[in-house]
């Protein structure tokens, strides 16, 4: 199976990116907009000189006494307007009847004259013998006509001049860009290093610390966009400081419970290597070294289980499990258990399979949660053979509520209320109980309960009698059957 790991991306660089990434867009943009400017402002001297051609033509219009117009233009007055180095002028005059007068006969054709009002200079945009051709247009009233007759005088030149002008422009205002975009982009470069250098140094502050040092990060020496992770770090390492001390202070704690069946185990085995001992004290040192080697393993086994549970997390597997099945399964393992003890051990409670008794969680932890709860009622509850000790577990589901509850009743000495929050914690044994234990049952319990977000609640089971006994309640949010589950896929 292959498999592709995400390429780590570089913060200086996508930074770099969003910065320069639209400048380098809007460029092109600029240059469109400064062409645009740039023509406008090419236009603008040459059609005034467009107007003044054109106002100085209407000038020349004559009428005749027959009331026909007439257009006399001197020669030399022709020879300069259509003096242009680069560009070539036309005009073209036409009378109140649209009839040719002087000019180019070609010329393309104006707005109509009812379009604009008389006097009014209009320029355009047109094309004469397919050459590009700027425009300027005046429909003029004719002296001494009726108020209606008007004659239409038009004066054109080709854009070469304004081109020109345009490009220079142009060039005027994006040569400096080609200097001035590098530049910004090294600003840039430089302020973004700069800018997160700050990054850098706490890098190095990091890195320079010890292992043992998880002392927090001064957050004021960042700047404020990263004081957020700096706390997040913090917060972390505070975290990651008060796991390391409940590690020690648990491993410390678990080799002062192991010294002493280890302890016993060698004094026994020294007694027994002596010489001159008798069948009965060999018999009895051997007792004492099964003993010994029993609690050793039993503390071992409960500091695994411990550790299994808290190691649970995120990564804990889970599934539908039936509360009323793990019960009598772990029920039918300690009857021996409690046979040995006399110990009347019974259930009281729903059926397996009944609705409501469902639950997500990991079937072994579950029923680790469920031993160690009936051993230590078993434990701990005295009984004889004339008076046997009652222990009961109960499956108590609340449909409607969704949550199921766990009950273990033992009719024991129970625990005084200022202990109650003591026996939680390892290793802790209730004073002047002669029940022979590791500690780790409760807090065992306790930490799969809140691996699977349940509660542990204990009280007296029966407090109008003496002893009142003990009652550990776990509260978990129930679910619907595993059936339905599979069948519709939404718990």
């Amino acid at each position: 199976m292959k498999i592709f790991q995400r390429e780590q991306r570089s913060l200086f660089g996508e930074i770099l990116d969003w910065m320069l990434t639209p400048l380098l867009l809007l460029w092109p943009v600029s240059l469109a907009l400064t062409w645009l400017v740039a023509q406008s402002l090419a236009n603008k001297p040459f059609d005034r000189a467009l107007e003044y051609n054109v106002h100085a033509l209407a000038q020349l219009i004559m009428v005749e006494p027959d009331g026909r117009a007439q257009f006399n233009l001197p020669l030399p007055a022709t020879e300069i307007l259509r003096a242009d180095e680069s560009d070539m002028v036309f005009y073209q005059v036409l009378d109140n009847k649209g009839e040719h007068l002087s000019g180019d006969r070609d010329f393309p054709s104006a707005h109509s004259r009812y379009d604009v009002p008389p006097g009014e200079v209009v320029l355009r945009d047109d094309e004469l013998r397919g050459v590009d051709i700027r425009v300027a247009a005046m429909w003029v009233r004719l002296p001494l006509v009726g108020n209606d007759e008007l004659a239409l005088v038009q004066v054109a030149e080709t854009r070469e001049k304004r081109s020109v002008l345009a490009a220079e422009i142009i060039k005027g205002v994006m040569l400096p860009q080609f200097v001035i975009l590098p530049l910004a982009v090294l600003l840039v470069w430089l302020a973004l290093a700069r800018g997160i250098k700050p990054l850098h140094r706490l890098e190095e502050r990091i890195r320079a610390r010890k292992p043992e040092d998880l002392s927090p990060l001064n957050h004021r020496a960042v700047p404020m966009e990263v004081a957020p992770l700096v706390d997040a770090v913090n917060d972390l390492l505070r975290r990651l400081n008060e796991s390391l001390a409940t590690q020690k202070r648990f491993l410390a704690d678990a080799a002062h419970q192991l010294k002493t069946p280890l302890a016993g185990l060698r004094m026994q085995a020294d007694l027994a290597q002596r010489e001159g001992m008798s069948t009965q004290e060999l018999k009895r040192s051997l007792e004492q070294i099964a003993r010994s080697s029993v609690r050793a393993t039993h503390t071992v086994n409960q500091l695994l289980s411990l550790a299994r549970a808290e190691g649970g997390g995120t990564g804990l597997q889970r599934a539908p499990c039936d509360l009323v099945s793990l019960v009598i399964e772990v029920m039918q393992d300690l009857l021996p258990q409690a046979m040995e003890r006399h110990v009347d051990m019974g259930y009281e409670g729903a059926e397996p399979g009944d609705p409501g008794v469902w639950l997500q969680g990991n079937a072994t932890l579950l029923k680790e949660l469920v031993r160690n709860l009936l051993s230590n009622a078993i434990n701990y509850s005295p009984s004889s053979a004339e008076h046997p000790a009652v222990v009961t577990a109960r499956v108590l589901p609340d449909v409607l509520a969704r949550v199921v509850l766990l009950q273990v009743e033992d009719t024991g000495p129970g625990v005084p209320q200022e202990e109650r929050d003591l026996v939680f914690q390892p290793f802790y044994r209730a004073l002047g109980s002669e029940a022979d234990g590791s500690g780790l049952g409760l807090p065992i319990v306790q930490e799969i309960a809140r691996q699977h977000g349940a509660e542990v609640v204990l009280s007296d089971a029966q407090p109008q009698r003496k002893p009142p006994g003990a009652l550990f309640s776990v509260r978990f949010n129930a679910i619907r059957s595993a059936a339905s589950i599979e069948a519709t896929g939404v718990d």
